[in-house]
């Protein structure tokens, strides 16, 4: 590296610290403005339309999907709904390392708020819709633990939930010649509904999946419609674009803005967490240790395969897409480079989310970021990040600013 350049490196870097001692914060440039404008709400573009989703912006889908949702029945044990783990006053997390529904699930639970922009779903990213994810915990075992014919039979044993299925699908298929729909129960996994399964038509499949996949989609419409709201670091963006002197020091604390420096800077944050929910969607291997016991998580290169032979992705039959319009799962990456990898998750509401990590691995805030600042050797594959090299007053300031990004869900039944 030349000499000059290195001196303006350590220039920058003794200019940054004599800051980051000192009770006031240097303005921003124009070009640091612009990135703080791309991270702000302000800058959310309208949530796109899910073509494969006939019903993701009907209002009645929606509260359709709002009360299966919140409902037990669709479980083996009557006692498991959606919001069991994905509850509202955690911002849709449930604060375990990993699910536990009837069992224990493989991973920590996501945040769902505004999954709707993002073209994968879960930690490896094995689905490509919210209709398609919302289908997998009702067969898992360790989740729901039921399968699709169960969960048809149970809307159609209820007046209400028959109703409004059909006032949006038309008639339900009808269940009853248990010859054709074999009465089983218990996951979709077992041996007895794998040999009920294959026993039945072509056509009688296709009949049961259509339906099972309308039922995902309702969900998935009552999910788009959980969003966030402006948090203090939004509130900042917008006084800091209207040159409000005041309201900027009423809304951010010196140390704050130093982390928020930090976070567009030095950090190198936004790599990965960039844009108005902070993630970029993409999937990277950072390093992370395995879960305790545990062999280290092969992440995307599994998930991977899993989406393009799962038979409700945006290629498959049960896509109301009639142009197939799926260009992340044809142009999809695959390989080696995939191991080891998961989906960013959005940082919004991070403060509120723990434990961190696709399988909880980490408590608290502060041991994330502890993590990125050591960015240890990867156990599997390779860890993309590099060390920091940050002091303990600049990561507690990277903190201090992670804290600014809270703010309620938007959406009246959520609450």
């Amino acid at each position: 590296m030349p000499t000059v350049v290195v001196a303006l490196a350590a220039a920058a870097a003794l200019s940054f610290s004599l800051q980051s001692c000192s009770t006031e914060p240097p303005a921003w440039t124009d070009a640091e403005i612009a990135v703080l404008k791309s991270l702000s709400l302000d800058s959310l573009p309208p949530l796109p339309p899910d073509p494969s989703n006939g019903v993701a912006d009907e209002p009645l889908a929606a509260e359709f999907g709002a009360q299966l949702f919140l409902d037990p029945r669709f479980s083996a044990n009557q006692a498991i709904s959606c919001a069991t783990c994905h509850q509202a006053a955690r911002h849709f997390t449930d604060g375990l390392k990993k699910a536990q529904a009837i069992g224990t699930s493989r991973r920590n639970t996501p945040n769902i708020v505004a999954t709707g922009y993002s073209p994968w779903l879960y930690w490896d990213g094995r689905r490509d819709s919210q209709w398609s994810q919302a289908l997998s915990p009702l067969e898992d075992p360790d989740e729901h633990g039921t399968n699709r014919i169960q969960v048809l039979r149970g809307i159609a044993a209820d007046e209400a939930y028959r109703s409004q299925y059909e006032t949006l699908f038309g008639a339900l298929p009808d269940l009853s010649n248990t010859t054709r729909f074999p009465e089983v129960r218990g996951a979709a996994s077992g041996q007895t509904w794998g040999t009920a399964w294959a026993s039945m038509t072509d056509a009688d499949r296709a009949v049961i999946n259509r339906a099972f996949a309308n039922i995902g989609k309702v969900v998935a419409a009552f999910e788009r419609t959980l969003m966030p709201s402006a948090s203090r670091f939004d509130r900042y963006v917008a006084a800091l674009i209207n040159n409000d002197i005041q309201g900027q020091e009423m809304i951010l604390t010196a140390d704050e803005i130093y982390g928020l420096r930090l976070f567009i800077g030095e950090a190198n944050c936004t790599q990965c967490h960039n844009g108005p929910l902070l993630t970029n969607n993409e999937f990277h291997n950072t390093g992370i240790l395995s879960a305790e016991g545990e062999l280290p998580d092969k992440g995307r290169v599994v998930g991977v395969r899993e989406v393009l032979e799962n038979p409700f992705n945006c290629l498959g039959d049960y896509s109301d897409d009639p142009e197939r319009r799926c260009p992340e799962l044809e142009f999809v990456k695959t390989g080696t480079e995939l191991i080891g990898a998961v989906r960013t998750p959005s940082l919004r509401n991070v403060e509120h989310t723990a434990p961190y990590m696709h399988k909880g691995q980490l408590d608290t805030l502060a041991e994330v970021l502890v993590h990125y600042n050591k960015a240890p050797d990867a156990m599997i594959g390779h860890n993309e990040a590099k060390p920091l090299a940050l002091s303990g007053r600049q990561l507690r300031q990277l903190e201090a600013f992670l804290r600014t990004l809270s703010s309620p869900v938007s959406n009246a039944s959520a609450k």
